[in-house]
């Protein structure tokens, strides 16, 4: 499980990266702050244990959530 994390991980601190980099037109700035999240959200070496008491659920619930809310924030630029 941790290795899915790793690799979650990764990929969402690089797309926020090459969102940053690339920066077209629309909500690019946001995504990459969200995808940026989410690689904070899914990095095990941060979440050993329960820092602040938030607890895996908590960090699965926001993750599904910065998912879903992708559509909204890309609505503007249609």
């Amino acid at each position: 499980m941790a290795l899915l994390g790793w690799i979650l991980s990764f990929i969402t601190l690089f797309a926020g990266l090459a969102l940053r980099q690339d920066m077209p037109i629309g909500g690019s700035a946001t995504l990459s702050n969200m995808a940026i999240g989410f690689a904070l959200l899914a990095c095990p070496m941060l979440w050993r244990e329960k820092p602040l008491g938030i607890s895996r659920g908590q960090r699965i619930v926001v993750a599904l959530v910065m998912i879903l809310t992708v559509p909204l924030v890309m609505l503007p630029a249609a």
